[in-house]
């Protein structure tokens, strides 16, 4: 078993909106991997991050999306800091992936300042430029499919994501 699409990109792409719409065309169940480690945890990321350090929540992050890729078979999404792992993108190279691409401008828009994002909690905007910039290599070498998201609806942007998956 393995999920149907795994979704990646930035903070602002669109990875839970869309790939839950994803998973309504295809009829398929949708997961989003942060909720599943907050569920797992007992508390949201962002107190993970306070309470046990960033090095605890990426291990759980990495445990939590290896089961997922075994276990699951809808859409997944992953967080924007997902595909930092060496092992991650391993596994995710014998999955069907979709990079949500997303420019800076309309990322900043959608995120907004940074609330329940432990990572854009000081100069969000810088620090989502340099995430952005560091990432796109790591988000391109994973993809099976590369669709930008900037200036869409997402309504738009999961009918040509479901589309890609039908092919």
């Amino acid at each position: 078993m393995a999920p149907r699409a795994v979704f990646v990109g930035a903070p602002g792409a669109g990875k839970s909106t869309i790939g839950a719409a994803v998973a309504g065309l295809l009829g398929v169940p949708f997961a989003d991997a942060d909720a599943v480690i907050e569920a797992r945890a007992g508390k949201p990321i962002p107190e993970i991050f306070i309470d046990d350090g960033e090095d605890a929540f990426r291990a759980l992050e990495r445990e939590t999306i290896a089961v997922a890729l075994e276990e699951f078979d809808g859409v997944l999404a992953l967080g924007g800091g997902a595909i930092l792992h060496d092992g991650t993108r391993e596994l995710l190279a014998k999955q069907t992936v979709v990079y949500l691409s997303v420019e800076l401008s309309d990322a900043v828009k959608r995120v907004g300042l940074g609330a329940g994002r432990p990572l854009l909690s000081i100069n969000p905007r810088a620090t989502l430029k340099y995430l952005l910039d560091q990432r796109r290599p790591l988000y391109a070498s994973v993809a099976t499919h590369t669709v930008a998201t900037d200036g869409r609806a997402p309504a738009d942007i999961a009918a040509e994501v479901a589309a890609l998956l039908r092919d």
